[in-house]
């Protein structure tokens, strides 16, 4: 795309955007109005900038703004998070900065999404891998997140803190070292590095093991592979795992642990089935 489109298509777009809301809301009266939404001055001047140069940006012809002043027309606008990055697409031709916001939760429609799977332990969680979310397979597989707090259903924290966690697994030295890697990968793409330091100080005091991959500085994604695991109940079991993004939740992943056999698959039914309510 040309700059003179791109220019175009941001002036389209805030003015579209401004239009749509509602003048009185934000404390402009005054007299009636002969276009709906806010005035050009009245946006600049919640954005705190020349309305002169705003009037440019609408009309196709400011050039290319900085990432600030973006931010704070977005803020002016009131847009969403999906309607700022896509602001930011238009006028920089890139997203923004990542903005860590924590979790709160999930919907009942992704919850049903969960439950569908029947035979295939799943989990939604955070970007600093807290497990906000599960189905009964991943119960039976996995761990009993509702036997525990909320701040012990964190996935570091169960691998290096919790005996029979860690026994579960074939080697759990790749385990552990993947985990971390994959973990920090995690938390500095959503801009949470901040907001998981007294998290990552408490796991170096109470796990060596955690401290020395720490210090390693190791990064993966966790994208998708096989896990094996030593199940008290099933027995040694395979999965073929693969990590998901939540559309329009930055703050949240999916994680669908697939049965690697029909058999592993007809040994997690028949345990669900006699474990049922």
């Amino acid at each position: 795309m040309s700059q003179t489109a791109a220019d175009n298509l941001l002036g389209i777009y805030l003015k579209d955007r401004r239009t749509r809301l509602d003048a009185a809301a934000f404390g402009f009266g005054g007299s009636r109005r002969r276009t709906p939404g806010l005035r050009r001055e009245e946006v600049a001047q919640r954005a705190n900038i020349s309305p002169t140069w705003y009037t440019w940006l609408e009309q196709g012809r400011g050039g290319a703004p900085s990432a600030d002043v973006l931010d704070r027309i977005a803020r002016a606008l009131m847009l969403t998070d999906v309607e700022r990055e896509h602001l930011f697409l238009i006028g920089l031709g890139r997203p923004p900065e990542v903005r860590y916001q924590a979790s709160e939760g999930v919907s009942p429609r992704l919850q049903r999404v969960l439950d569908a799977l029947e035979t295939s332990p799943a989990i939604i969680r955070t970007v600093t891998w807290d497990v906000v979310a599960w189905n009964r397979a991943a119960t039976m597989v996995l761990t009993d997140y509702s036997k525990l707090l909320p701040e012990r259903r964190n996935i570091l924290r169960l691998i290096f803190c919790e005996p029979h966690v860690r026994a579960a697994q074939y080697d759990w030295t790749s385990v552990a070292r993947f985990v971390v890697a994959a973990f920090r990968a995690d938390v500095v793409r959503a801009g949470a590095v901040s907001h998981v330091t007294e998290f990552v100080d408490e796991l170096c005091r109470i796990s060596p093991d955690f401290a020395k991959l720490w210090a390693d500085n190791d990064v993966r994604s966790y994208g998708e592979g096989v896990k094996h695991l030593r199940h008290p109940v099933l027995g040694p079991i395979a999965f073929e795992y693969s990590a998901f993004a939540v559309d329009g939740r930055p703050d949240l992943g999916m994680v669908v642990y697939n049965p690697a056999t029909r058999e592993d698959a007809q040994r997690i039914k028949a345990a669900l089935a006699e474990h049922a309510d």
